[in-house]
């Protein structure tokens, strides 16, 4: 009898052991969850925004435009021409400084894909309509016009030298060009390798209309898909833009910054960057397909 009493009497201990230390673990688990982040919002690192970029400052928002993807000079301080991205109206847009639209040109052609815009020194701007995300396009142009008489369009089309097949095997897909920039009489064509993603290579053709096969100038090691190209006043420095990145090039001469070792420089937190133009040796400008308007000091 003594045996049993003993024998209740000590499950009856153990039995109130347990639930009050159930009872303090129960109490101490949100306390430790909550430091470990295993409960409620997670704590997460702040993401990086356009303010935390070094040299770069947003200076406006182009909200009339459809997704810009060029960016040139208008010949007038303070704007800038700039368009819409594939299957937009085939229109220029007129934007200030803070991205406001002081204008809409609307070109007499078929835009199949706008991708880029260069201006040279006479006035004359050269649309590139040489998207080709596919790599199959046979119709590639630029068109030469001048925004002083926006109805008399010319014509300037081209075919690479070495793409035989339409499109490419899939390692092969360096034939999209989102990129141009006019110098010396000639337009630059640098690709956006969708195959591998580290080449960018660099055609030209003569600024006037007419047909033409390009010349391939050379392959730049580039480690990503090229956006837009810049060339600095002075010839001297070319920038390469790419998504939320951008690379430059530095050398005595736009010939002798095409042979340079690029710099990479990040600008995450800025956006699916797709337009840039200097608007004088250290000073460029870049736009955004979300519409932000940026300014880069280098």
């Amino acid at each position: 009898m003594r045996t049993l009493f003993f024998t209740a009497a000590l499950a009856g201990l153990l039995l109130s052991s347990c639930s009050e230390a159930q009872t303090q673990e129960a109490r101490a688990q949100p306390q430790q969850e909550k430091s470990s982040g295993k409960s409620g919002k997670k704590k997460g690192k702040k993401n990086k925004g356009p303010a935390d970029i070094a040299n770069l400052t947003q200076v406006g928002k182009m909200n009339g435009v459809p997704e810009s993807s060029g960016l040139a000079l208008t010949g007038e301080a303070g704007t800038f021409f700039t368009h819409g991205d594939e299957g937009a109206r085939p229109i220029l847009f007129k934007v200030d400084a803070t991205g406001r639209t002081l204008a809409e040109l609307e070109v007499p052609v078929q835009g199949d894909d706008w991708e880029s815009i260069t201006r040279d020194t006479r006035g004359n701007l050269y649309i590139g309509d040489v998207g080709n995300n596919n790599n199959n396009r046979r119709d590639l142009v630029i068109y030469r016009l001048n925004p002083q008489n926006i109805q008399q369009v010319q014509e300037i089309k081209l075919k690479y030298p070495d793409q035989q097949d339409f499109p490419p095997a899939k390692q092969d897909q360096n034939f999209d060009c989102e990129a141009t920039l006019w110098h010396g009489g000639n337009v630059y064509l640098f690709t956006k390798d969708r195959g591998q993603g580290q080449t960018s290579k660099v055609y030209s053709v003569p600024d006037q209309p007419g047909s033409y096969t390009a010349r391939l100038v050379t392959k730049l090691a580039i480690p990503g898909e090229v956006t837009d190209a810049a060339l600095s006043p002075d010839g001297r420095r070319l920038v390469l833009l790419a998504r939320q990145e951008m690379f430059v090039l530095e050398g005595g001469s736009f010939e002798e910054a095409l042979k340079a070792t690029p710099l990479q420089i990040s600008l995450k937190g800025a956006g699916q960057t797709e337009g840039a133009v200097f608007t004088d040796n250290n000073t460029l400008y870049i736009s955004s397909e979300q519409g932000s308007l940026y300014k880069y000091t280098f």
